[in-house]
């Protein structure tokens, strides 16, 4: 049985006395919970979350990663940067970074190399626009995103990625995915995974990123093939966070 896996998205929110806060109420309220957790911030919050997050349940990661090593690349973070900072995971692919930054498959691809070549684990995200639901593309669209990575790694490197299906269109947008609905994308991954390695199928997780909040978790996470969350907004705010991982 895979282990569920509660993942925050700070996106580009945050302040050194803010966060702090925030991370020493989430390790005080974990208790007993049996999720894993971690929270992916902004850069140059790496450092401060390994102060606090050092010898807790709670790991860090960051939100995105340069695709080449080092080099004339201004504002860019390479993954052996990130690694130096202990960071477990990086998310890749968000739908943030296709829309406002132009990322296509195949260079989201070449991100998930470039972590796990440093002993990482990329957050692979995926997920279909509004437009791109209403015109029934969602299979297409969400397999195509997912193939350009599973077939860029070897069989071994597919066991060590996480995926995170993120319908563009219910996020903060008022509208939502309903249980079912988002079921039946992750069985679609599931499947894709399958095919590429029975083994990896059983063990990588596949989060959820629509807009998971309190109030909507347990009738996600209950789903066979919901094994987490990747949370934005109710991430920031450490109550609801908790109240995630516990629902997990």
């Amino acid at each position: 049985m895979r282990a569920k896996l509660i993942v925050g998205n700070w996106k580009m929110n945050g302040s050194r006395a803010v966060n702090a806060t925030l991370l020493e109420g989430i390790v005080a309220g974990l208790g007993d919970a049996r999720a894993q957790s971690a929270v992916c911030v902004p850069a140059p919050y790496l450092q401060q979350c390994e102060d606090i997050l050092t010898g807790t349940p709670v790991a860090w990661g960051a939100q995105d990663v340069s695709v080449h090593g080092f080099g004339a690349y201004t504002g860019e973070v390479c993954a052996k940067m990130l690694s130096e900072f202990a960071c477990r995971y990086v998310i890749i692919g968000h739908s943030e970074r296709r829309a406002y930054h132009r990322e296509d498959n195949a260079l989201v691809a070449k991100k998930v190399l470039a972590v796990l070549a440093e002993g990482m684990t990329p957050i692979v995200c995926v997920g279909e626009t509004l437009e791109q639901r209403e015109a029934g593309e969602t299979t297409q669209v969400v397999g195509a995103q997912l193939d350009a990575v599973l077939e860029a790694l070897d069989t071994a490197s597919v066991a060590k990625i996480v995926v995170a299906y993120e319908p563009v269109w219910a996020i903060g947008t008022g509208r939502n995915a309903t249980p079912e609905m988002a079921q039946d994308v992750h069985a679609q991954l599931r499947a894709q995974l399958k095919a590429r390695s029975a083994d990896a199928a059983d063990v990588v997780p596949i989060l959820y990123g629509g807009s998971m909040k309190p109030e909507n978790a347990k009738d996600l996470l209950v789903q066979p093939d919901i094994d987490g969350g990747l949370i934005g907004g109710a991430a920031l705010k450490a109550e609801d966070f908790l109240a995630i991982i516990h629902a997990a």
